[in-house]
């Protein structure tokens, strides 16, 4: 009898069963961070995903270090099945992060700064007023993540007053990354920090005194946003009025040049009243995302990702409108290897069109510049009935969702900001267009943002279609976010927070009794984060039952495979790639019935239980064929760009071992974008 036989069987109740959440967070960026590091990638690139990782750890702290510090101060427990406390978890966070940072200095320093300058690509070593610091200036409102100095100096100004400290603030406006002209004998590709200038110019700041020490430091917020819904009169007005806040929310992280002393380090601690432990002394520039900039400046297109045209299906290109395009059967969309394209067509389309009486649709994150909201605003100027449901809370894109509710407005749509308590994150846009003898429903449904930069950076997928079932469903789920009153049961779309919980959960249970029945039975889902408890114990539960279970999870995951007698036949995997995975897919064996669907909602309380989100089925035999295929199948097989999570928590990167290379991505890329 083997040593597994002998152990008992875990209760699924064990916590230890559940990986945590903060620390798999972390452990994606650390996959993101590898990039860096891959010799095989183009090194703009590389540099790349360096700043995203750097990028990345910055909301982690502004939102994740910043909830579990809140929870300590006020003694709250940590949620989840961790039975560590919050101050024992952000101490695990907290050894993890500084090793994270100190990797990520090192990349920059020892790898990718070398290698651009065998490029020609260089970084050339060494404003406001300055704020002396007394007591009739204090010590400034210091804005998150903004660029600072402290100033240590020695003799007095021209009022005869001793300085000891002063605050030097980079100016928000300028670049943090500043080329060099040609005509100063520079290379090519020269750059120099704002930091250096700074630092060389210091003692031009303060007239007849002496620098004897200038040290960048960066602060770390929180930025959540805290607007009480219930009692909130005007939602719009209240989270205006807390963004102003949140550039000044409480202190959570700080970063100092590594050379800065004990005494300012120490003296900066206490007036963000921080740790030790919360303080970050790096060897480089305090915010490595601003070196994303050198990616664009630099025109050097054999350092960076080989372009692509995005890919048509046939059918768009030969149709006389989208709308005949649709009726002759559903049209999918996978981004960013197919075109965005027609998703805006759809939008300029309906504007235009004489027959089209209504349109709706839901927008969480649009950028600047969007085609689809101007499409929106030339449909209400037109007279056609526009409603648009704006999420306002959208994480760091609340000011501009503030503005496009005006834009639209102004234009004569109707804006409605969703439902009280719970976030609109379903991705819908209905089109009610008068036919001969009927009004027909157009639908797109995506799994990403009607955002069309994102949409070429972005995996998504987006269904365009005018199913009958679907139409009235997703029109339904409209006048619930736009009128009072108890919507009727839908018929082929799983709705959060409603359904879709617990029909994903019946539905890995009836793979489980097909396991029992000696049926075949399998599940494979992909998804960005995978944390509800519930979902979580029903797929342990499967496993049991002899249910093979694939999950490809790009982000967090909370469940801990490989565990006998709980999870033997549960297998975890993250992909990493050019392109950032989003599609969520699920995909049910169901004793060769098979169900696929696509959605905006990942595996996670706040979806399930705090938000508005839709699955959407992909009916079509020919379009689910090529779903499994392109989104799960091709993935599973991908040996270069992936990761399998470990029992343990750690992942282990996979490579062909003899076998032939495999990239999901530059496989999509060649089929359906016809990249080199």
């Amino acid at each position: 009898m083997s040593t597994a036989e002998l152990q008992p069987t875990p209760s699924l109740q064990d916590p230890g069963l559940h990986l945590n959440r903060e620390l798999s967070l972390l452990a994606f960026n650390r996959r993101v961070l590898e990039q860096a590091k891959d010799e095989r990638l183009p090194l703009l690139e590389r540099l790349k995903f360096l700043c995203i990782s750097s990028t990345n750890l910055d909301e982690f702290f502004e939102i994740r270090v910043a909830r579990l510090q809140q929870e300590v101060v006020t003694g709250a427990a940590h949620g989840g099945h961790d039975p560590r406390t919050p101050l024992e978890v952000l101490k695990l966070i907290g050894e993890e992060t500084h090793r994270l940072v100190d990797e990520q200095y090192r990349v920059l320093n020892e790898v990718i700064i070398p290698a651009l300058e065998q490029e020609r690509i260089r970084f050339v070593r060494r404003t406001e007023s300055p704020l002396g610091l007394d007591p009739a200036h204090p010590f400034p409102r210091i804005l998150n993540k903004s660029l600072n100095f402290i100033v240590s100096l020695r003799g007095r100004d021209a009022f005869g007053r001793e300085g000891r400290v002063a605050v030097v603030q980079a100016p928000r406006a300028l670049p943090r990354v500043i080329r060099l002209p040609r005509e100063a004998n520079s290379g090519p590709h020269d750059f120099v920090f704002l930091s250096s200038i700074i630092h060389t110019h210091v003692n031009d700041l303060f007239p007849g005194m002496q620098v004897t020490g200038c040290y960048q430091f960066r602060a770390t917020r929180n930025s959540e946003l805290f607007v009480d819904e219930e009692e909130a009169s005007d939602l719009r007005r209240a989270v205006e009025g807390e963004l102003l806040a949140r550039r000044y929310g409480d202190a959570v992280r700080l970063e100092v040049a590594d050379n800065c002393t004990d005494e300012m380090a120490n003296y900066l601690l206490r007036q963000f009243e921080l740790e030790r432990d919360d303080l970050f002394q790096v060897n480089g520039p305090v915010n490595l995302s601003r070196l994303l900039a050198v990616h664009d400046l630099v025109d050097r297109a054999d350092l960076k990702f080989p372009p692509f045209t995005p890919g048509l299906p046939r059918r768009l290109v030969t149709s006389k409108s989208i709308f005949e395009a649709i009726r002759q059967g559903d049209i999918l969309l996978h981004h960013p290897f197919e075109s965005f394209a027609p998703v805006i067509d759809f939008v300029r389309q309906a504007a235009a069109d004489p027959k089209v009486l209504a349109i709706k649709q839901t927008l969480y994150r649009t950028g600047p510049d969007s085609a689809v909201v101007d499409a929106l605003v030339e449909a209400a100027r037109a007279g056609k009935e526009v409603t648009v449901v704006i999420e306002l809370r959208a994480r760091f894109d609340e000011a501009a969702n503030i503005g496009l509710a005006t834009r639209l407005q102004e234009a004569g749509a109707h804006v409605v900001y969703g439902i009280v308590g719970y976030k609109t994150h379903a991705k819908m846009l209905l089109v009610v267009r008068r036919e001969p003898r009927r009004l027909r429903n157009y639908v797109h449904l995506g799994t990403g943002n009607y955002h069309d930069r994102t949409a070429r950076l972005y995996t998504d997928y987006g269904l365009l279609t005018c199913d009958e079932d679907i139409g009235n469903d997703v029109h339904k789920v409209f006048l619930q976010l736009t009128s009072l009153g108890r919507v009727s049961k839908l018929t082929k779309l799983l709705q959060a927070p409603f359904t879709l919980n617990k029909e994903l959960l019946a539905r890995i249970e009836r793979e489980a009794q097909h396991a029992q029945r000696g049926k075949p039975a399998r599940i494979i889902a992909k998804m960005n984060a995978l944390v509800e408890t519930g979902i979580i114990k029903a797929l342990y539960r499967a496993s049991t039952a002899g249910v093979q279970i694939d999950l490809i999870v790009r982000g967090i995951c909370c469940l801990r495979p490989g565990v006998p007698g709980v999870s033997d036949n549960i297998r975890v995997r993250s992909v990493v790639g050019r392109f950032l995975e989003h599609t969520r897919v699920f995909w049910f064996q169901n004793d060769g019935s098979e169900e696929l669907f696509c959605s905006s909602a990942d595996w996670m309380d706040r979806n399930f239980f705090r938000r508005l989100e839709v699955a959407f089925p992909i009916e079509e035999k020919s379009l689910r064929v090529r779903v499994v295929r392109e989104a799960l199948q091709a993935y599973l097989a991908d040996n270069t760009q992936a990761w399998e999570l470990q029992n343990d928590g750690s992942y282990r990167r996979c490579t062909p071992d003899g076998t032939e290379p495999r990239s999901a991505q530059g496989e999509l890329l060649k089929e359906l974008a016809g990249a080199p």
